[in-house]
């Protein structure tokens, strides 16, 4: 994939940002080389948080200039990103005029890049007084600032950028527009610039705060013994967590539960007495002729296997089976339907499963995805944080 520019396009407190670190999230957890690229904080760095407003007008010819200058000084952070080898980097700023997107376009043209741009439209006043509240006031442009005057303050400074707001349309050849929060979706790219697994993402994506949990199931009777994979029930331990787990959410209500299609999993998810829907997508990474093998009894009949699995976990495909690289493939119309949802979630899962989704919502490097810790027994809530996520863990009875 690449090279590519995606210029964000809005006016303030619109949610390019949190688009931007999404799209930017999701494609490096599918193993593309991406980054974010905030003028706002070239911005900063050139010439301090604390501009007031008037700073933004297009009547000043000095704000004005400095705005390019920290422009030009991103697009240069662009383009040696790509220099190094970089595949899809995030313009992250307004470019609210025909003139600034030419640029944009213009600048990247010149050398060999590709462009499109994601513009969010948002008229909707509520949400837009979220972002202000939730995101904006903890800018640092607003250190120290009382919440009324900085929110007057960022409003004018939103007023600045409305007189010049000049929305994409025949100028701009490839572009998707995102209306209030995701409530409508238009797209515009008829030479596909665009991936296709982009726009798919973007179709799909609610920015409607809500928090996924996530489980492994019960402790099973090949748990007991370390055999993988399998089929086999919970072992009288895994009954008592899935008990403990219903009571768990019993004041913790979700909109759905979604299990995997495996023994072990279902077990747990009835306990919750809701209806679960099994899902094939969240079944166990495949362990193929290694399935009912011990780790010990891997390094003792097969250690080629063995030794080249411990060198490369997340590439490594057991004979027969799959690789993290592959869950995490599969997986992938799976976060599509989890950005979908609009009300909590529970997904009883596997580790390798739990990890890969965990790799991708945490923002976790996929070559440490392999090795990232998720015990038996333990719930882990996914709450919105900012632009992405942060975890919560609680671990429940029978301790292991």
């Amino acid at each position: 994939m690449g090279p590519l520019v995606i210029g964000m396009v809005g006016l303030p407190a619109r949610g390019k940002t949190f688009v931007a670190s999404q799209m930017s999230r999701y494609l490096a957890w599918q193993g593309v080389r991406a980054q974010i690229f905030n003028v706002g904080n070239r911005r900063r760095a050139l010439f301090g948080a604390k501009v007031p407003h008037g700073f933004f007008d297009p009547s000043n010819p000095n704000g004005m200039a400095s705005r390019r200058e920290a422009a030009q000084a991103t697009m240069d952070e662009v383009l040696a990103f790509f220099a190094d080898g970089g595949e899809v980097a995030f313009y992250d700023a307004t470019n609210t005029t025909h003139s600034r997107r030419s640029w944009v376009r213009e600048v990247c043209s010149q050398n060999g890049i590709q462009v499109a741009f994601v513009e969010l439209s948002c008229d909707d006043n509520d949400i837009i007084e979220r972002n202000i509240r939730q995101t904006k006031l903890f800018s640092p442009d607003y250190t120290g600032v009382q919440a009324d005057e900085a929110v007057a303050d960022f409003r004018r400074r939103i007023d600045h950028y409305s007189t010049v707001y000049e929305p994409l349309g025949d100028g701009d050849p490839a572009w998707v527009r995102l209306v209030d929060a995701g409530r409508q979706f238009i797209l515009t790219d008829p030479e596909r610039v665009i991936p296709r697994r982009l726009t798919d993402y973007l179709a799909n994506l609610s920015a409607v705060p809500r928090t996924i949990w996530v489980t492994r199931h019960g402790q099973s009777e090949f748990n007991t013994s370390g055999q993988l994979g399998g089929d086999s029930p919970l072992s009288p331990a895994g009954q008592r967590y899935a008990h403990s787990l219903g009571e768990f959410f019993r004041p913790r209500p979700v909109s759905r539960v979604w299990s995997s299609t495996l023994r072990r999993a279902r077990q747990t998810a009835s306990a919750l007495g809701t209806t679960h829907s099994p899902r094939r997508a969240l079944d166990e990474i495949d362990a193929g002729v290694c399935d009912g093998l011990t780790y010990a009894e891997i390094a003792a009949r097969r250690p080629n296997e063995f030794a080249a699995r411990q060198a490369d976990k997340l590439g490594y495909r057991y004979p027969g089976g799959e690789s993290y690289a592959d869950v995490i493939e599969r997986l992938d119309p799976m976060v599509l339907d989890l950005e979908r949802t609009r009300g909590p979630v529970l997904l009883v899962a596997h580790q390798a499963i739990i990890r890969s989704l965990l790799g991708y919502f945490l923002d976790i490097p996929r070559e440490e995805i392999p090795h990232v810790d998720v015990p038996l027994h333990t719930v882990i809530a996914l709450h919105p944080h900012g632009p992405g996520y942060r975890e919560e863990r609680f671990p429940l009875d029978p301790r292991l």
